[in-house]
């Protein structure tokens, strides 16, 4: 009883609210493999030397040291690949849904939860048109969708515009880095 009030007490001072979905996975997977009949889930387990280069590169550890590609097909003709990005900011975590072309260019990008209190700002970010600014990346470019929204978009939804360029960052790096690794 005395850790789930200290729990509280600390998410209280951090002031983390629950979390929502926006957009449920299937439903982002639908939207970033379009035309895909059949799905699966790649897992790679990265070393300690793989999780440090991925860390030093875009500033992140994934959970457990995984990362799951999600790659779909149209018969026996690849239509691209996902993942699922978290980001951890001080107003709780958000979660972005990036998707791949067969080339290894950005699709498109699903911003698929956030917490309660970030919920209106993403929603305002998205409709000043964030994810529009990620089609096309390949890894190695930068994201800069929170660049192209000020005049469009209030500051706190300028602000999670942010956080969603270091998930998109994230996935290209993981992209670019370990993708190539599991396709087969």
């Amino acid at each position: 009883m005395n850790f789930l009030i200290r729990a509280a007490a600390i998410a209280a001072m951090l002031h983390i609210t629950p979390i929502v979905v926006l957009v449920k996975r299937p439903d982002a997977v639908q939207a970033l493999l379009p035309g895909a009949d059949a799905y699966v889930a790649r897992e790679v387990h990265l070393s300690g030397t793989d999780a440090h280069r991925l860390h030093e590169a875009v500033d992140w550890s994934p959970e457990d040291g995984v990362l799951v590609f999600y790659g779909g097909t149209a018969g026996s003709t690849s239509v691209g690949a996902l993942e699922f990005v978290r980001v951890d900011t001080p107003h709780g975590p958000i979660e972005v849904a990036v998707g791949f072309t067969p080339r290894g260019a950005v699709r498109g990008v699903v911003v698929t939860k956030a917490t309660v209190e970030m919920k209106p700002w993403v929603l305002e970010a998205v409709a000043a048109g964030l994810t529009d600014h990620y089609r096309g990346l390949k890894p190695g470019g930068v994201p800069g969708g929170a660049a192209g929204i000020p005049g469009r978009a209030g500051n706190l939804a300028v602000y999670v515009a942010g956080e969603v360029d270091k998930g998109v960052a994230r996935a290209l790096a993981a992209y670019g880095a370990f993708y190539n690794h599991v396709r087969a």
